[in-house]
């Protein structure tokens, strides 16, 4: 939305109340201290007085309503008292979020374990269970906690990098090195499609991706790779950013797309209809026994279905 007259010099909170994009001035605020909110493509403080001819851009906030559980296939690997360890299949959400207020990884979850078994530790009930995410279309395993003693172990363990999160993952062009380490921070965007980008800004997270390759593929439809990558950080489209950034994205990904075969799409010549990344091994110490446990998960249908069409082995 462009400033107008009316708008200039007035907090970038209260503008945001004011034209209703939040339904308060201290929801604005939040989200910009979380930066949700940017002003001519960068973020800005709350506090920001607003200049003539400004762009503001904000992400939606998601309306507030009960999350119940609903029937939805969940293909449950391990479960205890403790955590549940599921495959998500691709196209399912994890939790409710703008244009996706439910039939979510959490309805499922509601629905399977009830609410009173699942952990609350993020004090929101649309992300009951959560401790981490896929995205929508990225199939592959989670662990979800049943408590919030396990959430929080969980939690920090991830955070002090001590889980195991690996996937497979194809992306364009044949990689020279056979193995390498992507260390460069991520940034979001709030574009129409919002977006993680290679940023220097300070405001920028630190994202650490390491990969290997699998098998270096070449067919009629061109060169492509099988990585195995292995997140050292865990930021949103970590490695689907990180693959963009070394000019090999994800074959089929939609939104990072730099660096693959210009007027050319795998994807469809290959009739796939998401990115191929699949988290296909997770490890972890159990967070009340401490025994170290680890699952690994085949590639789905449709993802073997791509490499046998490329005559992979």
């Amino acid at each position: 939305m462009k400033v107008t007259e009316e708008h200039i010099g007035m907090r970038l909170d209260a503008f945001l109340a004011q034209v209703e994009a939040y339904s308060s001035r201290s929801i604005a605020a939040t989200f910009c201290d979380n930066q949700k909110v940017l002003v001519n493509g960068v973020f800005k403080p709350k506090s920001y007085k607003l200049a003539d001819g400004d762009e503001v851009e904000w992400e939606p906030a998601v309306e507030d309503v009960e999350v119940e559980g609903e029937d939805i296939p969940l293909d449950v690997r391990y479960e205890d008292d403790d955590i549940i360890v599921v495959s998500k299949q691709p196209g399912l959400v994890c939790h409710p979020a703008h244009g996706h207020p439910n039939g979510t990884l959490v309805n499922a979850l509601i629905n399977h374990c009830g609410k009173k078994h699942l952990c609350d530790i993020q004090d929101d009930h649309r992300r009951l269970g959560i401790v981490h995410r896929l995205d929508a279309d990225t199939s592959g395993l989670m662990v979800c906690a049943k408590n919030n003693a396990s959430g929080r172990e969980l939690t920090k363990a991830m955070k002090a990098h001590e889980t195991l999160r690996c996937y497979k993952a194809l992306v364009y062009g044949n990689i020279k090195q056979d193995s390498g380490k992507i260390d460069v921070p991520l940034l979001r965007t709030l574009n129409k499609r919002p977006k993680m980008i290679a940023s220097n800004d300070a405001k920028a997270k630190n994202a650490t991706t390491t990969f290997k390759v699998i098998e270096r593929i070449e067919s009629e439809l061109g060169n492509f790779s099988l990585l195995e990558c292995k997140l050292e950080t865990g930021r949103t489209h970590q490695i689907r950013a990180h693959m963009e950034y070394i000019r090999h994205p994800v074959v089929g990904d939609p939104l990072y797309t730099g660096g693959a075969p210009k007027d050319f799409d795998a994807a469809s010549e290959l009739g796939l209809t998401r990115q191929f990344l699949h988290s296909y091994k997770i490890g972890f110490k159990h967070p009340r026994s401490g025994q170290y446990l680890e699952f690994k998960d085949d590639l789905p249908f449709d993802l073997q279905k791509v490499l046998k069409l490329l005559g992979a082995n």
